[in-house]
């Protein structure tokens, strides 16, 4: 039974549209609200991504990007933060940290399937040159 816990965390990790599609079937049918229910499947696929860009790299490439992507999350949100206070006359804690944490979940959407697409088109070439 552990076992199958572990197997299934680590799926979840590795590929995170897995819990995107879950958590959001679990609110639809929950009755969530369409917008909110698409919102928290985000939060939870973002903070998983956190995860699983480094791993695919590092499985794919043996390329450690954890630190430079963790630092480069926070010049994200520095840059976001600074222009949040220099537009507006009193900054609003929680809508900036869902500003950024959802710019967060576009950036690394993005990068995760770059890296799915590169991924498989390597795998596929390697295949063919070994015929």
């Amino acid at each position: 039974m552990i076992l199958f816990f572990q197997y299934l965390v680590a799926t979840i990790i590795v590929c995170p549209i897995i819990a995107f599609i879950t958590v959001l079937l679990i609110c639809r049918k929950l009755r969530i609200k369409k917008h909110k229910a698409i919102g928290l499947a985000a939060d939870i696929t973002t903070f998983l991504m956190f995860f699983s860009i480094p791993i695919a790299l590092q499985g794919l490439w043996n390329i450690g990007i954890l630190m430079p992507m963790l630092i480069g999350a926070l010049v994200i949100a520095i840059v976001f933060t600074y222009v949040d206070w220099r537009t507006k006359k009193e900054m609003e804690v929680k809508p900036l940290l869902k500003k950024i944490w959802r710019f967060y979940f576009l950036l690394f959407s993005i990068t995760y399937f770059i890296i799915w697409i590169v991924g498989i088109t390597h795998s596929v070439m390697m295949f063919m040159m070994v015929d």
